[in-house]
């Protein structure tokens, strides 16, 4: 009786655990099939990670509204999103000054969304770097006076990165910016925040895809990345953001990459230079034919303003007075070597000849730095320069940024253009280049936004942004507000404020140039001051950084009251369409 009962507790137990296994084996089968379904999302929906930090940030967003003394329903919580332009390290350090002064003003937790492109991007990694960054914007503003990262830490940084398959100039410029203007090496990867709380507004990081910007359509170009997903907006095809750089073919992940850090996303992001109309702020008037730049030219002026713009991001992560004066002695040669008035070149009488010279000189100006490094005292900041030259100029040469896995290589579907669909890597650049505020991953429906609030920092026209995020609104048949072009005509000296209304299904957008007639007494004075704070110079000093902090926090203290009118009316426009009205004004 005993063993009967023991044999069937035995076959009982055994059953059990076949079945356990069984079970479990069909879990892990029908989770990996999910999983290679789902490897590539192809759909103009929100995945289920921003769909769950939306529904818990709007709890936030109420919260703040009610303390304004704003009704709003539950269900009519505004989608209100800030849309940060590009501007190098102008619109870093402004953005971080507005982001204060909402703090202050209780109008940060207002907002669901934060959108960003090149330089803004720089800020966005910085503050999001503390998960409660809404709560201490403090931490933010002193760590723009703090002295920085070392070059040896940096190069650490640098030296690990040049291990993989995929190198290229966006890498040197990431650590070198994120070392020596926004003070930190960011080692975390964006999609640690996809289980943070929704105490901050939901991030987006923007970019482009070279090849498709410079000869594909339009619904190859712009590129978002969020701590969920990464991917092309418009065509709404999406993989995680921790697959990012992972090889793919065909739709299925063939080889998993560690995730990249927020010092290689940031080179990324900011890497304007990649684009070689963007070859420079500085034209020797010997290399200015007819007033352009001739296209043999480019290359050597390529090289030149790489070369001087790391030179002046080296500078501020190193203290050695000795270091300094070798990198002025560098600074000078490079001066000395394309400010010469070369008569060869207004001689050469044809393109070919031209191309020759400008290779010739390239490879002087290479060989020159060369020279100059090897010539420097025995020491560790040799040993830094010979690492860092050694990895840079090769990549000059190639003129290589942003490359990685491209994930719709060989994809099976006809609405991925050519500019994608072939290529193992792509490369992705400054959104910048396309629209310098990240509109297009805030149009449409998508996120069906009802009132973006637009810090403008850009260099160039005022209302460039604009004008040209009007345009690819209208290319991709999506929503834009009207914008009076009589207003376009205050472009060299606009107001602080502008608002710019939605109808029916449009964004609002609250426009706020950074200089303006508040803080500048006329249009001679405000060019002065966009040209004394241009995109492409030195890193700036202390008493720069703290003069764009005070204009950009002031410019949300002067227009407060304009805010939280607009935030109202963006209350009462929602609420109105879900009673199937629209309210207009």
């Amino acid at each position: 009786m005993k063993s009967g009962i023991t044999g069937f507790l035995a076959t009982v137990i055994s059953l059990s655990v076949i079945s356990a296994v069984l079970a479990k084996a069909v879990d892990i089968m029908e989770a990996n099939a999910h999983h290679s379904e789902e490897v590539v999302r192809h759909s103009q929906s929100l995945c289920a990670g921003e769909k769950d930090y939306i529904h818990k940030r709007k709890h936030v967003v109420l919260e703040s509204l009610n303390s304004h003394g704003i009704n709003c329903e539950a269900d009519g919580i505004p989608h209100i999103a800030l849309l940060a332009s590009g501007g190098g390290q102008r619109s870093s350090v402004a953005l971080i000054g507005f982001l204060s002064q909402l703090q202050e003003e209780r109008l940060l937790d207002t907002l669901l969304y934060f959108g960003g492109v090149s330089g803004s991007t720089w800020a966005m990694s910085s503050v999001y770097s503390d998960p409660q960054w809404s709560t201490n914007m403090d931490k933010a503003v002193t760590r723009l006076s703090d002295p920085g990262v070392e070059l040896e830490q940096a190069l650490a940084w640098l030296n690990e990165r040049t291990k993989e398959e995929y190198f290229s100039l966006s890498d040197i410029w990431g650590v070198l910016t994120s070392a020596g203007m926004m003070k930190q090496l960011d080692l975390r990867n964006l999609s640690d925040e996809a289980d943070r709380d929704a105490a901050n507004p939901y991030p987006i990081y923007c970019a482009i895809e070279k090849e498709c910007f410079s000869q594909g359509t339009i619904e190859g170009k712009w590129f978002e990345v969020t701590p969920h997903e990464a991917g092309f907006t418009e065509l709404g095809v999406f993989i995680e953001t921790s697959l990012l750089g992972s090889k793919f073919q065909n739709g299925e992940l063939k080889e998993k990459k560690p995730e990249m850090d927020m010092v290689k996303l940031q080179g990324i992001l900011g890497s304007a230079l990649a684009d070689e109309s963007t070859i420079g702020d500085f034209i020797p008037p010997w290399l200015d034919v007819s007033g352009h730049v001739d296209i043999s030219a480019e290359e050597y002026l390529r090289v030149y303003n790489a070369m001087k713009k790391l030179v002046a991001l080296t500078r501020i992560t190193i203290k050695d007075i000795r270091a300094l004066s070798d990198l002025d002695n560098l600074q000078k040669m490079l001066e000395d070597k394309v400010n010469h008035n070369d008569s060869a070149w207004q001689q050469a009488k044809s393109e070919e000849e031209r191309k020759h010279l400008s290779q010739k000189w390239t490879l002087e100006l290479l060989a020159a730095v060369e020279t100059w490094s090897r010539s420097l005292e025995d020491g560790a900041f040799k040993n830094h320069v010979s690492l860092l030259i050694e990895k840079v100029l090769p990549l000059i040469i190639k003129w290589e940024w942003g490359t990685m896995a491209n994930f719709l290589y060989q994809y099976q579907d006809s609405s991925i253009p050519v500019c994608l669909y072939p290529k193992e890597t792509i490369n992705l650049i400054d959104a910048g280049l396309e629209v310098n505020v990240p509109y297009p991953s805030f149009l449409g429906d998508r996120r069906d936004i009802d009132l973006i609030i637009a810090p403008e920092y850009s260099a160039g026209n005022m209302f460039e942004t604009l004008t040209l995020a009007r345009a690819y609104a209208a290319a991709v048949k999506k929503p834009f507000p009207t914008i009076d072009d009589k207003i376009l005509e205050e472009k060299d000296w606009p107001r602080d404020c502008y608002v710019f209304e939605g109808k029916e299904k449009e964004p609002t957008i609250v426009f706020m140039p950074l200089f303006n007639r508040n803080n500048c007494k006329d249009a001679e004075e405000y060019k002065a001051k966009m040209e004394e704070f241009s995109t492409f110079q030195p890193p700036f000093n202390q008493e720069k950084i703290e003069f764009l902090l005070q204009k950009a926090k002031a410019n949300v203290k002067n227009n407060k009251e304009i805010l939280l009118r607009e935030i109202r009316k963006a209350v009462l426009r929602r609420q109105s369409r879900n009673h199937g009205t629209i309210v207009h004004g």
